[in-house]
């Protein structure tokens, strides 16, 4: 059996490096288009959940999937023990800082996060001995979940009410945005390797 030739072996190697290529970037591709239709699944729940009617604020653990994000909820803080502050905006769109209250709720369980408000110092000073509060369930990233208040107390305005557009980095249609770029480049890629190849074979037949 003769072995192959230089030449040969030198199509060969490229030809499995781009069609290795080629075969990942049209795997991404398919996986962001699974991811758009997932968010849009999951939009749609939070938007179905805006529209539920309150609920007292969950005092037991839940997994991620049973978190019941964007819902109104009321809850009770019977004690404040800590504070944070993290980048968010007020009801115009000003950026700032979200004050964030960590409750004790009773004797067990997970407590209670309670975004109080805005404010343009991440140290603003506010007074807030605890109490009654309601407003909407949105994710936390110490906490898991975390109930943004519909009024603020004196010291800080409102925060920005949850969007459920916002409510993801990545839109749906970022995703299917993403997608087309990695066909794109998968397309691309192929192209140029047939114009290469094309050339290859002309130069050897000379």
């Amino acid at each position: 059996m003769s072995e192959p030739s230089p030449t040969r072996l030198l199509t060969l190697l490229p030809t499995i490096l781009v069609g290795a290529a080629v075969a990942v970037m049209i795997g991404l591709g398919a996986w962001q288009l699974r991811r758009a239709e997932w968010k849009e699944a999951l939009l749609d729940r939070y938007a179905e959940a805006e529209k539920l009617p309150p609920i007292a604020f969950p005092s037991g653990l839940l997994t991620d999937e049973q978190l019941p994000l964007f819902r109104y909820a009321t809850g009770l803080c019977l004690k404040p023990v800590s504070k944070r502050a993290q980048a968010g905006e007020n009801r115009l769109g000003e950026p700032g800082y979200v004050q964030i209250v960590d409750c004790v709720t009773g004797a067990e369980g997970p407590g209670m996060a309670v975004e109080l408000g805005w404010s343009k110092n991440p140290n603003a000073a506010f007074q807030w001995r605890g109490g009654p509060v309601s407003g909407i369930i949105v994710r936390d990233r110490k906490t898991r979940m975390r109930l943004v208040a519909a009024t603020a107390p004196p010291g800080l305005q409102p925060s920005a009410k949850p969007d459920v557009a916002s409510a993801s980095a990545i839109s749906p249609r970022g995703h299917r945005m993403y997608a087309l770029t990695w066909f794109a480049l998968a397309l691309t890629a192929l192209v140029i390797y047939a114009l290469a190849v094309g050339k290859r074979w002309k130069k050897d037949r000379r």
